[in-house]
């Protein structure tokens, strides 16, 4: 299972990053945004929509920030200051 943060890679094209957003559709569909570490020619890599079953978990995320609350490791909310 993805979750946001995960270092992602897919394995067809090979593209790596991290998985910043979710998207679920009606049809069953879901797919992840994956954004590139690194720049190219000073700009930033633009992200890609990639579907979940073509992506496998590289590193695993520690703490995931959503809505301003950390989810740690463990699953439990801690509020940032």
């Amino acid at each position: 299972m993805i979750k946001l943060g995960d270092k992602v890679k897919d394995t067809i094209t090979d593209f790596e990053g991290t998985a910043i957003a979710q998207a679920k559709y009606l049809n069953g569909c879901v797919q992840y945004l994956v954004q590139p570490k690194g720049l190219k020619d000073s700009e930033i890599i633009g992200s890609v929509w990639i579907d979940e079953g073509q992506l496998i978990v590289t590193l695993a995320a520690e703490n995931t920030i959503i809505d301003g609350n950390e989810i740690g490791p463990g699953g439990g909310v801690r509020n940032h200051p």
